[in-house]
């Protein structure tokens, strides 16, 4: 692992200004009445209550907002990981300093976590799930329903993929752009590199790589490693 926590904090501290840019063109913030709109939208097509299965693939994992009775390990076949949301202004990136966000995009696989709500407290938990997952109006990235595999059979999930369409998709970069938006990324939240290695370390702790983010880690750990030489250097030959 290349991206030490040592080399995650040299971005907050390189980070001088960090405030969110202005909202984007044709979007706004969610309302309340947005987030029960769409938990009724995923319910009208949900699964029993006692088989309702949330995928998480990124910081979810590690932090899930909602309540659960059972977790697994699965697979999802026809999507992927990819920092292909841009450009992020107001999370973890700012005005001066955009990132990319996560999403599933299509093609490959992807494995990661279902967790399974409790099914007395369906409605209050996808309303939290709504409320983390859905900032700004349209939504970039939308509920869906996907099959993921676990050992103990096959579950239908409800994830947040990515729609190509939709506004600010950026799947297109080359890892080396996205490589470079990582490394330097930081917002009110705190950075992307930060978040790229919470999901790597998490999912080496689950016995999960992505070979993805995996190489993308190291790439972007190269980066932040050179800004910390070129700022020490300059600092050397100033008076």
């Amino acid at each position: 692992m290349r991206l030490t926590s040592d080399l995650v904090a040299q971005v907050m501290l390189n980070a001088t200004d960090t405030e969110p840019g202005p909202m984007p063109a044709g979007r706004r913030p969610a309302t309340e009445a947005d987030l029960q709109g769409a938990v009724r939208n995923i319910l009208a097509s949900a699964p029993p209550r006692d088989q309702m299965w949330i995928f998480a693939y990124g910081s979810l994992i590690w932090n899930p907002c909602f309540d659960h009775v059972e977790r697994r390990t699965g697979i999802v076949r026809g999507w992927h990981r990819s920092f292909c949301l841009g450009w992020d202004r107001w999370f973890r990136g700012s005005e001066k300093w955009p990132g990319l966000m996560l999403a599933l995009d299509q093609g490959g696989q992807c494995n990661g976590i279902v967790f399974r709500l409790p099914a007395d407290g369906i409605e209050e938990n996808l309303l939290e799930l709504a409320r983390r997952e859905i900032r700004l109006i349209p939504h970039s990235f939308p509920a869906r329903w996907i099959n993921v595999s676990t050992a103990e059979g096959s579950v239908r999930a409800l994830t947040f993929a990515n729609h190509r369409t939709a506004p600010g998709y950026v799947g297109r970069l080359s890892p080396a752009e996205v490589a470079d938006a990582l490394a330097i990324a930081v917002g009110q939240f705190g950075s992307m590199a930060e978040y790229l290695r919470n999901t790597v370390v998490q999912l080496e702790e689950l016995g999960l790589r992505d070979h993805n983010l995996w190489r993308l880690q190291a790439m972007v750990a190269e980066r932040i490693k050179r800004a910390v030489e070129r700022r020490a250097s300059s600092d050397r030959r100033s008076p």
